[in-house]
């Protein structure tokens, strides 16, 4: 008998219900955890209790710290792991990629895009954002503040903690960005200040105060109501920070031949442009997003906003970089909501980057 552990949202948990439940010979079933859960609960006590964990890539250097998930390498032939290099759409797979080893089966891929409701023009730029002709909204709640931030940073041509491991971003880049957030922030409604994407995207739905916001994880269950399309571009490209979610193997698991078949058959393009889609799955692999029944089904959702996914910005996954994300995000709302200087918000940034980081470790 297999536990497995999601996140509660029908995005997360049906395909693999579903996926489990016509295997009934396997064994396997899934239990149910809040999204914001994982960013508070270790993952090594996670690990205790199931055996296949659905994660986001910025816990792996906690899970390699905590010594509680069995790398990709241990259970699949290189030439498994090599195909769904090949095949996963962007940073999908490199990004469970840590201390020299995968750490995930990349099931699921989302990054930051822009959703708008029908009937605007969808801008191109971030000028052009600035200048839109409507209300505008940020996604500031919980971590979304950092990661904002993180992919407006990556769209003015400097990726946070990239040329520089040590250094979270420079002072020109990181000075524009927050003066984007401002500006937006001050137009921003107060109604979605505390909601997270999900809520954003509802109320968007249900309300006509907010009609476009610029960077938001994309959720495939409202293309058929929201208007989806890639992030804004900047001096440096499209920005957005990647999301999504894979597949973690736990050390308690004892792995058999059914198990692995399964998982691969979840990473298979059968599973990932039939069936996936069809029980309300945000697929990884390149093929389904470009497929043509799937956009046909989906308002054109990956089509539109594939070009932000191969080009995602892959933030910080050392130990503690959980941490750093929740402490950023927390700064970064305190300093726009009061329209304090940013000059000191960057050295508060660069210091709580610092002072969760050993320097010259892995990102």
């Amino acid at each position: 008998m297999f536990r497995g552990l999601t996140w509660d949202h029908p995005r997360g948990f049906n395909a693999l219900d579903a996926a489990a439940k016509a295997a009934p010979e396997l064994g396997l079933s899934w239990a149910m955890h809040a999204l914001e859960g994982f960013e508070t609960h270790p993952i090594a006590d996670l690990c205790t209790n199931f055996d296949l964990i659905v994660l986001d890539h910025p816990h792996v250097g906690e899970a390699v710290a905590g010594d509680c998930l069995r790398p990709l390498e241990d259970i699949f032939t290189p030439d498994e792991i090599a195909g769904w290099a090949r095949d996963c759409i962007g940073p999908s797979l490199a990004s469970y990629r840590f201390a020299g080893r995968h750490w995930a089966l990349p099931l699921d891929a989302a990054t930051q895009v822009m959703a708008a409701r029908p009937g605007f023009d969808i801008p191109q730029t971030w000028d052009e954002v600035l200048a839109f002709d409507g209300p505008v909204a940020l996604s500031l709640a919980g971590p979304h503040a950092a990661l904002s931030f993180q992919s407006i940073c990556a769209a003015l041509g400097e990726r946070p903690a990239t040329a520089d491991p040590d250094v979270l971003i420079g002072e020109t880049v990181g000075l524009m960005a927050l003066d984007i957030m401002q500006r937006l922030t001050d137009k921003s409604p107060l109604s979605v200040r505390e909601k997270n994407p999900i809520g954003i995207l509802q109320h968007m739905v249900d309300y006509r105060d907010v009609a476009l916001c610029p960077l938001i994880y994309g959720y495939v269950n409202y293309a058929n109501i929201l208007t989806f399309a890639n992030a804004p571009r900047g001096a440096g490209g499209i920005g957005s920070t990647l999301g999504g979610t894979g597949i973690g193997i736990s050390k308690r698991c004892e792995i058999t031949p059914a198990l692995l078949d399964h998982l691969r058959w979840l990473m298979s393009p059968q599973a990932q442009i039939a069936f996936i889609p069809a029980h309300d799955g945000q697929p990884s692999l390149r093929a389904a997003w470009q497929d043509a029944v799937v956009n046909a089904r989906w308002g054109n959702f990956y089509r539109n906003t594939l070009d932000t996914l191969e080009a995602a910005y892959v933030r910080p996954r050392h130990n503690h970089a959980i941490a750093f994300q929740t402490a950023a995000a927390q700064a970064i709302r305190d300093a726009l909501y009061a329209q304090r200087p940013h000059d000191q918000l960057l050295i508060q940034l660069q210091a709580l980057y610092a002072g969760t980081r050993a320097p010259g470790s892995e990102r």
